[in-house]
């Protein structure tokens, strides 16, 4: 008798509350660095990247929180 190997797919949990938690305290935070730089960045900068001055100090003004 030959013997089968039966193969299953990995079970996948949902993610912890610590997990998700962290990963939303994470985007904040990366959120937060990138609109600071933003906001420091000269005009032909944002020129070569298609963001208008205007819509940059739009973008940096908003809270970490927002996406």
């Amino acid at each position: 008798m030959t013997r089968s190997e039966i193969t299953t797919l990995p079970f996948r949990a949902r993610p912890s509350l610590v997990s998700r938690l962290t990963l939303a305290v994470t985007d904040a935070l990366t959120r937060r660095r990138d609109r600071r730089i933003l906001a420091r960045l000269d005009h032909h900068i944002l020129r070569d990247i298609g963001l208008s001055a205007d819509e940059a100090r739009t973008e940096a003004a908003k809270p970490f929180w927002h996406q």
